[in-house]
């Protein structure tokens, strides 16, 4: 008997008793071709030291451009969200304490410990120290995901493309981009390739575990990788192998103690009323689907065809696209699964949960609330998109179809094109950070001249939508 795990067959000689040789699906092996690994990479002698100061150019270059992103009052200048009225103002209250500290029903580790060290700046460089920190972070996910899809996606040029549409993801500006609390978002796209991913080396198993770790203790939704925790462990028997897993699974127990408080305490989104399947799918077509060629893109086709026509036009689109796909590449068919069905299954569950945005927000071409429920999904599209394409770049360089070099170029141009069009025209969307109502250098400058006057040392500030009691001594101007 033998595995054939490219395949997910497992072949069985009947010859020896007069039969002839038969096949069968074998779960594992086809589970299998999820866990690719990567081809050995010729090492060429003094190039080392030279592939890490590209690598550590390219983070930097594309952090540059994640700032440069936020139109309006840059992107430094802001703080937004949680950073701002919750993580900022409790590092301050409660020094290091406030790091386990749940909020909304579950832990956000990273952002918290982002806010942790910001207190030992001045405070109007916060906001400065929160976007840096939330640009490296994406932009080292695009890096990492370079390296993490060698396994299905052998073409580096390819993978650049994909890397850099974490950089230049058109609907991040909208909420994610450049912040602390939206780091986790990004967090999540490389843990899928974590999870994926079969590192040769034990750095290449210590970054993984650490993404996966690092997304887990920040977003409870990475609960929802399980089934390719599952997979993995199925498929892939050696314990090299699952470093990544016992690293997402760190992640998850960190949860349990702020899910459990959360949810008996009242404050957890499990104890509010759900959104309905019907308000989460159309969420999905209409904020997933029909702006994944783009946001102006997207706008374009509705002022021709309104929203439904749009949509409908987009995912007959995607459908021929991913269709071929699955039909034509049967090694890419498990991936190209998993990426559509764990975008949506991710989709579903959060604007389930989250139903206000799906209900009661107007989306504007400004303005989009729950756009963050978007980013996995139109990624994990692109995702599958590429891979496909890869493959058959891969068949014709191995001289399998080298007599459709013709119609191959077309294919990578359009792929190239439709990515550029919309990075281009996306590249500096309004969003929630445009409102000059985060403007922190005022907004500090207000703490400080307040402490000045103060005859307690303590400070009452209006952060968000609630009044906050700040100590004056851990405020440095």
């Amino acid at each position: 008997m033998k595995h054939f795990a490219a395949s997910g067959v497992t072949q069985f000689d009947d010859t020896a008793r007069g039969g002839t040789s038969r096949r069968r699906p074998d779960v594992r092996g086809m589970l299998g071709d999820l866990f690719p690994e990567p081809a050995v990479a010729p090492r060429v002698a003094g190039r080392r030291l030279l592939s890490v100061l590209a690598q550590v150019v390219a983070v930097g270059l594309g952090a540059v451009l994640l700032l440069e992103r936020i139109p309006g009052l840059p992107s430094w200048d802001t703080i937004y969200g949680e950073d701002y009225w919750e993580f900022g103002t409790q590092a301050l209250q409660q020094p290091w304490h406030a790091v386990v500290s749940a909020f909304g029903g579950y832990e956000e580790l990273l952002p918290r410990l982002i806010a942790q060290f910001a207190t030992y700046l001045p405070l109007a460089q916060e906001s400065r120290w929160d976007a840096v920190c939330g640009a490296i972070i994406a932009a080292g996910c695009g890096l990492f995901v370079f390296h993490a899809s060698a396994g299905h996606i052998r073409s580096a040029p390819l993978r650049a493309l994909l890397g850099a549409s974490i950089v230049l993801m058109p609907i991040a500006t909208m909420e994610i981009a450049d912040s602390a609390v939206g780091a986790p978002w990004y967090l999540m796209l490389a843990t899928f390739w974590a999870l994926l991913w079969r590192p040769r080396t034990r750095t290449g198993m210590a970054v993984a575990a650490l993404v996966a770790v690092a997304a887990s203790s920040s977003e409870v939704v990475s609960f929802l990788f399980i089934p390719l925790v599952a997979a993995r462990l199925i498929a892939l028997r050696r314990p090299r192998d699952h470093v990544v897993s016992v690293g997402w699974l760190a992640g998850c127990l960190v949860q349990v103690p702020g899910v459990l408080s959360g949810y008996f305490s009242g404050q957890s989104r499990l104890n509010r009323q759900t959104g309905t399947v019907y308000h989460s799918l159309a969420f999905y077509a209409h904020d997933t689907v029909l702006p994944s060629l783009g946001w102006h893109v997207a706008w374009w086709l509705q002022s021709l065809a309104g929203k439904d026509g749009a949509t409908a036009i987009v995912a007959v689109i995607l459908v021929v696209v991913l269709g071929a796909i699955l039909v034509t590449q049967s090694r890419n068919r498990p991936f190209a699964v998993t990426c559509v069905v764990t975008g949506f299954v991710f989709s579903m569950f959060e604007t389930t949960l989250t139903p206000h945005v799906v209900t009661y927000s107007v989306v504007t071409f400004d303005l989009e609330s729950g756009s963050r429920y978007s980013v996995l999904p139109i990624f994990l599209l692109w995702a599958a998109v590429i891979a496909g394409v890869d493959y058959y770049v891969m068949r014709w360089r191995e001289g399998v179809h080298r007599g459709r070099g013709l119609g191959l170029r077309p294919t990578v141009a359009v792929l190239v094109t439709v990515l550029a069009t919309s990075w281009v025209a996306d590249f500096r969307n309004p969003g929630f950070r445009s409102d000059a109502n985060w403007n922190w250098g005022q907004i500090a400058a207000s703490w400080e001249h307040a402490c000045e006057h103060s005859k307690s040392g303590k400070i009452t500030v209006k952060a968000g939508a609630s009044f906050q009691t700040l100590p004056c001594d851990r405020i440095h101007a």
